[in-house]
């Protein structure tokens, strides 16, 4: 069964994977795992989340391949974007080494170094 006919089975209800076999040497894992987000889409959003990565993010070639409006090109991402879960791919910074990295490189004040080590006492 694939991701399709699995999104139709479950008709948009959330689900959990339970097993899993690596098909190249039969390994099974099993255990209960939350399948990815863009996994939970229903096909129509992940075939237009598939065709926006293909066109390098460019809403006006989407609406060329869909042959609708920017207004409603936008308004899908939007609400796509909505069942997403955001990824902070920039944690902040924490830590007397990282206040104390960020002072070599210039980017705090010698006073503003102090500041933020003595707040995090």
């Amino acid at each position: 069964m694939d991701w399709q006919e699995l999104t139709d089975l479950t008709r948009g209800q959330p689900f959990v994977v339970e097993r899993i076999r690596l098909v190249g040497n039969g390994v099974v894992v099993e255990g209960q795992f939350e399948p990815p987000q863009l996994a939970q889409l229903s096909i129509d959003d992940q075939v237009f989340v598939a065709a926006f990565v293909r066109a390098h993010g460019s809403i006006k070639e989407m609406e060329r391949i869909f042959g609708v409006s920017y207004p409603t090109i936008k308004s899908r991402l939007k609400r796509i974007s909505e069942h997403l879960d955001f990824v902070d791919t920039d944690p902040v910074r924490t830590g007397a080494a990282d206040v104390v990295d960020r002072l070599r490189r210039g980017e705090i004040s010698a006073q503003e170094a102090l500041a933020e080590l003595e707040e995090s006492r």
